[in-house]
Formats: C-alpha cells, structure tokens, sequence
C-alpha cells in the first residue's frame, strides 16, 4: 500500500488472566439499527453464555404498508443516521428490480461513487472514533516522548509530523484531564489504566493525535457524498430508473468531489493503514478471539449496464461455510430465512423475507426466551456472519487481485497466517483492507463518468412503469455488512416490504434451533480480564461497528454494584 512502511509486528503479548465468575451485563451498547444489551455469564475469567439482545422497536415495515414503492427510500434511509444512503440506495434498487428498469450507465457510476465514498467515511469514523479507544489508552499517551513519537509516526508511512505537534497534542490531553473535562475523551478514558491495554506510550499518543485529525478528515468524506448526492446524511439524488443529479455531470462538481476523494485516499493512505497495522501488531493475541465460522457477501459496486447482475460487482458475492475459504458457495437468496423464536415477536415458522411478518410482542427484559426487537437472518439454515471480513474471505477465496494482495500484505506485516482473519482482529484489519482498496478503485469509476462525459453523454435517467403487481429485492454490501429490502407490490402500492439488515444478520438473537447468532458466537470463551470494566466485550461488539457513544452499566446481579463506563 502507498505510503505505508510499518515494520514487523511485536510479540504476542500475555493476555491477562482472571477468575471471575458470575454475570457481566453491558447495556446499553448503541447500534445503528437499535441500543444493544449485551448479558454474559463469565465462568473463571471467560464468556461461557451470551445473550445480545436489541432494545429498540422501530416498525418502519410496518409504517411502509400501503405507500407508494418511490417512497420506500426515504422512509428506510432514516433508520441510519450515518449510512443513510445505503438503506436509500438498497430501496431504490429493489423497485428497480421490481419494475425491471435498466438505469444508465451514469446513473450506476454515480451510484457507485457515493457507496465509495460512504465506505471511506464510515470506515474512518468507525475505526478511530467508535473502536480505536477499545485498544488505546489516553492516559498513557501522557508518559510518552514526543520527539519518540514524531519518529515512530516517520518510520510508519510518508509523514512529517514533529515532535512539537506531539507534544502540542499532549499538552492539550494534559490540560483536559487537569481540567476535569475530558472533551471527546469523555466516553472511553481509563485514567487508571486497564491491563488489557498493551501499546507503548509513542503509539497511545501517535494514536490519540490521529484521532483528533481524523475528526477533521473525515468531514471531507462526508462532503464529497453531499457532492453528487445533494446532502449528507440523508441523500437525496437516487430514484428508480437511476439518479437525479444532472449538476453532478458538470467539471465543476466532478472537481470538487476528486478533490475531497483524493484528500481522504491518502488519509487512508498515510494514516489509517499504517496506525491500524500499529496498533493491531501489539494485539496479536486477539486473532485467536472473537472468531465466527460463516461468512456472507453480497457484493457490490455493479458494473455498468449490470444493476441486476450479483456476478458484475467488483466487490464479489459468495458464501463461506466452516471457514473454507477455498470453497466459496454462490449466494442463492431463496436460502434466506428469518427466525423469531428469540424475538420480541408474534411466534411463527421462519420465513424468506418476500413472505416476512412483523407483529411484535414483547415480554420482559431479562426474559431468556425472548430477549430482543431483532429477528434472526439465517442462510440455509446457517448463523452467518455479515460486513467487511465476510466480503474479504469470499473475495480472496475467488482470487480478486487487489484485494488478495492487500490481504496477503496485513498479514505479513503482522506475522501472521490466514487464521488470524477469524477473529475480532481480522474483522477490524478486513475494515481497513476494504476502506484502502475501494478507495483507489474509485478513480477508475471517477474516470469512466468523466470518459462518458467528456463524449457528451448526459443520460442519468431511464423512463419506467409501474406494473399493478411484482417483487423485486435490493442488495447492498453497506460498510457494516449485507443489506438486503425486499417488496411486494399489489395495486401499484407496497403490499409487504421487509429489512434485513446487517445488524440482524450479526447481532440479532438465538435461532429456532437454538444456534447463536455471529456475535453470541464471537463472544463465547472471551477472556475478561476486569468484569467492571469488560473492554474485550466492546471490543468483539465494536468490531462489528456500533456507530453512537453511549453509557454502559455493568451490573453484579449478586452484590448490587453498578459500575459506570462509557464508551465511543
């Protein structure tokens, strides 16, 4: 990768050990799609029991019945507030599909360039600002030398930080926790440190500096979807039969967004990859936790003219079973199911979402028989895992040539062999792996709509029909995984129209069989070194990208005691 030169990783550390036995709840842990509470029973110092249950309802299937099928998108896109455009983009295509409107090859460029630049923000955002404090102490990055710092920084990438910018950085985090008032720091600060943190105080600081820079980057992403998607969040440039934003054709628009696009590559470039590889090389022991054993992708980023088809995606689609990466399966959704044995729900048989029912009925926190809003997705009868690993495994298992060889260079730099990509460390590397390669492969889309452009070819929408009745489904590789809308269309209105998001798929509830879901999975056997502090919970569950800061309670059931910690 450009600009990057980390060097080998260190040793694995010691992961530190206890004996505690009894219940850690955290609750609530904030997803995109819902608050999250997750409950575990801690056998000598390790998860032996797992429960993620989601505490909020939202209902939109419900509300969307008996509306136009336009309207789909601006309604489903509001269940995010930060990758919005991939719930309005996984509506459109599916009335897309269901109407059988071909767009232009424009319409799926720019299509293409915002999902690219929604990666890129999400991605940032996620590792810095929602999973980085997980693995790097604040406090620590007071103890460190800046002028150490400026030279670790140097030998990583092609920077040129100073050791008076360090140190400017650390005065700044010096006078907060003087202060009391621990600005963005508030919600993820061990000021009495945590023996499941194990950087050198160079790399906290490093760390914690870029942190603060990416706060300022990550704006530019965001500003370059607004560009050709007319605002963020919330786009509002994608109807069925293609795209609406003819401005979006112009030099002066196509400028402006390489602009921000070449700014935001080479902050992935430059200091995501190399902090990432850093950072990930003092955590080795964490490519033995945290691992799943299925793996669903959807694939994305369709070539033009091929909306409808799964196979013209850049990024492919493929299925994984027991972790045979050899072996990749091609997706069939008829094999897709939705379980509510678990769930907040009206008991039935599992059902394909063309066929899904949403009647809610809940009981009781603490009931463990039913004990989340969530549904739970299942492939061929399969708990599957969803989001940046699985597309990197069905993506190096087909022999994709840019992303095998950014695989294959993480894990030389770590030291490390293909099994260290089942874990909670290869889901946070697979994050970083699919933000560097889908960034440089945008300047091939940004050049082909300048190509078209410049041989004066303007079409963006294609003209279409409403049919009386149809079906037609909308997937999207989201930055967090496999998005899937599904429509009914009766009487020219939405008869049924059913979500499965990613979080379903990776945070949802126990299946009719009993199975757990990807997360409960990736949690069992996890080592928890201080039951009233369980970072190496958040660590797993932020690997699969909870997007707000919120406050978690740790609760001991026996003595009553309520520990207090708040994440980013």
């Amino acid at each position: 990768m450009s600009g990057c030169k980390t060097k080998a990783a260190p040793a694995v550390p010691v992961t530190p050990k206890s004996t505690y036995t009894g219940p850690v709840v955290v609750d609530p842990i904030t997803r995109i799609e819902g608050h999250l509470r997750i409950e575990v029973e801690v056998e000598n110092g390790k998860v032996a029991e797992v429960r993620s249950s989601s505490q909020l309802f939202r209902g939109l299937e419900i509300i969307l019945k008996g509306r136009d099928p336009r309207d789909a998108q601006h309604f489903t896109q509001r269940s995010c507030g930060v990758c919005t455009y991939t719930h309005a983009l996984a509506s459109t295509r599916c009335v897309d599909n269901a109407v059988k409107v071909n767009i232009p090859p424009n319409a799926t460029l720019m299509r293409n360039l915002v999902l690219a630049a929604q990666y890129m923000h999400d991605h940032i955002v996620h590792f810095y600002h929602l999973h980085a404090l997980d693995w790097v102490s604040v406090s620590n990055a007071l103890n460190a030398d800046p002028k150490k710092t400026a030279s670790l920084a140097n030998s990583l990438a092609d920077r040129k930080e100073t050791p008076e910018y360090f140190k400017a950085v650390q005065d700044k985090v010096k006078a907060l926790v003087d202060s009391g008032q621990l600005g963005p720091f508030t919600n993820a600060y061990f000021l009495g440190g945590h023996d499941a943190y194990y950087l050198p105080a160079e790399a906290d600081l490093m760390a914690t500096a870029d942190y603060l820079k990416a706060l300022h980057l990550q704006v530019k992403a965001a500003r370059a979807m607004a560009v050709f998607g007319a605002k963020n969040p919330h786009t509002q440039f994608t109807v069925v039969g293609g795209v609406t934003n003819y401005d979006g054709l112009t030099q002066e628009r196509i400028a402006e967004f390489a602009a921000l696009y070449e700014e935001t590559k080479d902050f992935v470039a430059k200091y995501y990859i190399p902090d990432l590889l850093a950072v990930a090389g003092f955590y080795k022991d964490w490519a033995g936790i945290g691992g799943t054993t299925n793996f669903l992708s959807f694939g994305d980023f369709p070539a033009p003219g091929g909306e409808f088809d799964l196979n013209s995606r850049w990024w492919p689609q493929g299925v994984i079973f027991d972790r045979n990466i050899g072996g990749v399966k091609d997706f069939d959704p008829t094999k897709i199911e939705e379980h509510v044995k678990y769930s907040w729900y009206k008991y039935s048989a599992p059902k394909h979402p063309y066929n899904g029912v949403t009647e809610p009925q809940y009981t009781e926190l603490g009931d463990k028989n039913h004990y989340s809003w969530m549904k739970a997705p299942r492939y061929d009868g399969r708990s599957t895992e969803v989001g940046p690993l699985a597309h990197c495994l069905v993506a190096y298992g087909r022999g994709h040539k840019e992303i095998k060889a950014a695989v294959d260079m993480v894990l030389g730099k770590l030291n490390v062999g293909p099994a260290a990509l089942f874990s909670t460390l290869g889901r946070t590397a697979a994050r970083g792996i699919e933000c560097y390669v889908t960034a440089v492969k945008t300047a091939d889309w940004l050049n082909a709509l300048k190509e078209n452009v410049a041989k004066g070819d303007s079409k963006i929408y294609q003209e279409w029909e409403m049919p009386d009745e149809a079906e037609g489904v909308g997937y999207v590789n989201a930055p967090r995984g496999g998005l899937s809308h599904w429509i009914k269309i009766k009487n020219k209105k939405i008869k049924n129209f059913q979500l499965v998001v990613p979080s379903t798929w990776n945070l949802g509830p126990r299946d009719d069989k009993g199975v757990l879901s990807p997360v409960e999975e990736a949690l069992m056997n996890t080592p928890i070194a201080d039951p009233k502090r369980p970072v190496e919970i958040l660590r797993t569950v932020h690997s699969y990208d909870p997007c707000i800061a919120c406050g978690v309670h740790v609760i001991d059931n026996k003595t009553g005691h309520v520990a207090k910690f708040r994440i980013l």
